[in-house]
């Protein structure tokens, strides 16, 4: 039997993931880490890039494209440029990376997006995710179910939070849950639930009328695992909805903007929108051709969590205490070092 040996690393370091494949919230709870912690620190964060083309260590730019870094790590330059977004499907070799960057750049906390299942690196704050529609002590392993490995082994987590929680979870509700969960004396759980926005303009200048999802037809049209969430919250905020759903991370194509241009204009409606994902609008941005009736009506609907139970105050003090706590012992090891 082989053994894994993980890595440590002096540098304060949070793993976001989850066992079960398809959607649970990864990028939006990453980009919460990421404003939590970016007041205080300077913030790095580390995935594969899946998709991308390229190869190794790859610095995403603001002006970077999917191809390159693929579309959660884009999505996160531009939502914040101020801070270092690296991808490498070495994750081990990703952080050594961004350890040798020059002195004012060097991370002070790593994030490292989906590493649940990543063992190499032993990190010091482990946070799972886990739908609240499907537990993941509901589920299989694939191919019978979602799961990528057992259930059990979500005694590695430090932190689970259930996400996609109705907005208002009952006490009894979340006692359930808490047992379903066997939650240990060492792990900490919080409950989370999405918060849509107003829909964004995909191509600003190219939009004539502002019209609202609200009073609207809508063409929702997603290249996500699990649309469901967002085509929920448009049945309660619209009139109309019409769907094109396309697979998990698509690489659209000038041929499928054809395909949403033809759907949008068959709605009979004197007034209607494109809604897309925050995800999606980051891939479509990338082509280098979209229909004008498209570009003129596609918008997008930003998405955040928000914390339940006014647990908010209770994860972020233990998440900001463990990166202060770690950072001290990091500059004191990189002076000793001369890191």
């Amino acid at each position: 039997m082989e053994i894994l040996h993980s890595k440590e690393f002096s540098i304060p370091t949070i793993s976001v993931g989850n066992i079960a494949v398809g959607g649970t919230g990864k990028t939006p709870h990453t980009e919460y880490l990421v404003r939590l912690l970016s007041q205080e620190f300077k913030v790095a964060t580390l995935s594969r890039g899946y998709k991308r083309k390229t190869k190794s260590f790859h610095i995403a730019r603001v002006d970077s494209t999917v191809s390159e870094v693929g579309d959660e790590p884009l999505q996160i330059k531009q939502k914040f440029p101020e801070i270092t977004v690296a991808v490498d499907e070495k994750r081990v070799h990703g952080v050594e990376e961004l350890l040798k960057s020059e002195k004012h750049h060097r991370p002070e906390v790593i994030l490292l997006d989906d590493a649940f299942q990543h063992r190499y690196i032993n990190p010091g704050v482990n946070i799972l995710l886990t739908e609240y529609s499907r537990l993941i002590t509901q589920d299989h392993l694939l191919p019978y179910g979602r799961l990528r490995e057992r259930a059990s082994n979500r005694v590695r987590a430090n932190i689970i939070i259930v996400t996609k929680c109705p907005g208002e979870l009952k006490p009894i509700d979340e006692r359930i849950i808490t047992k379903e969960l066997d939650i240990k004396p060492f792990q900490n759980l919080f409950f989370t639930t999405l918060e849509y926005g107003a829909p964004v303009p995909v191509f600003p200048g190219k939009v004539k009328e502002a019209y609202s999802h609200i009073n609207s037809a809508v063409l929702l049209v997603t290249g996500i695992a699990n649309p469901k969430p967002l085509k929920d919250y448009l049945r309660h905020h619209t009139i109309e909805i019409h769907e094109l759903a396309f697979s998990d991370h698509r690489n659209f194509t000038n041929k499928d903007m054809e395909r949403v241009e033809e759907r949008f204009i068959e709605i009979q409606s004197p007034r209607k929108i494109i809604i897309t994902t925050e995800k999606d609008m980051i891939r479509i941005k990338g082509l280098n051709h979209v229909p004008d009736i498209v570009k003129e009506s596609l918008h997008y609907i930003p998405l955040e969590i928000k914390f339940l139970n006014d647990d908010k105050k209770n994860f972020d003090r233990k998440i900001l205490n463990y990166v202060r706590e770690n950072k001290s012992n990091f500059d004191l090891y990189s002076r000793a070092n001369r890191v």
